[in-house]
């Protein structure tokens, strides 16, 4: 997998205390992006799931993992199988991506690896950073225009449903 970076006990990517993972690789290119680093998927380094896994493991007091970037569903496959881990551990995992909730299911019908990484989340911190919008009173996103969806409610119900930034796992 394609790493820029993790960062042990972060607070402001997901409720409670995280192990955040900086996905190396992302096609959005936001205009303002706080990790324009990440976006070339030549960079960053590469480690193996197993290696990730003893990083998370050898944190205690975790509430959950965040799947950040870059773009973490430009990595689908990897991505997953680190998803399934992650649930292995009973452990919450939130997703952030420049693409839109609606955008990733329609890719989910063709790619089983999106689809299990959706299902897999508890929250997905979806659309792409617009500058214009820029926000920072907003929780866990930097403009208005990104959502905080509640994975397994809005997947049942074929629709979005918001989750506000406040509410238990």
């Amino acid at each position: 997998m394609k790493i820029a970076g993790i960062q042990k006990n972060s607070i402001v990517d997901g409720p409670g205390v995280r192990l955040s993972l900086y996905v190396q690789g992302c096609s959005h290119c936001c205009k303002g992006c706080h990790n324009p680093e990440t976006h070339d998927p030549g960079g960053g380094f590469a480690m193996t799931i197993k290696e990730i896994l003893a990083i998370i493991d050898g944190s205690s007091c975790i509430d959950g993992v965040t799947l950040s970037g870059g773009e973490p569903f430009e990595q689908p496959a990897s991505s997953a199988i680190l998803a399934a881990e992650i649930k292995k551990r009973r452990l919450d995992l939130v997703l952030y991506s420049g693409y839109t909730f609606e955008e990733l299911l329609a890719k989910s019908l063709s790619d089983p690896d999106i689809c299990f990484l959706l299902n897999s989340g508890s929250i997905l911190v979806d659309g792409p950073y617009i500058q214009s919008e820029q926000d920072y009173n907003l929780a866990y996103r930097g403009s208005r225009n990104q959502r905080l969806v509640d994975l397994p409610s809005s997947i049942k119900s074929g629709t979005v449903i918001e989750r506000h930034s406040g509410a238990v796992l």
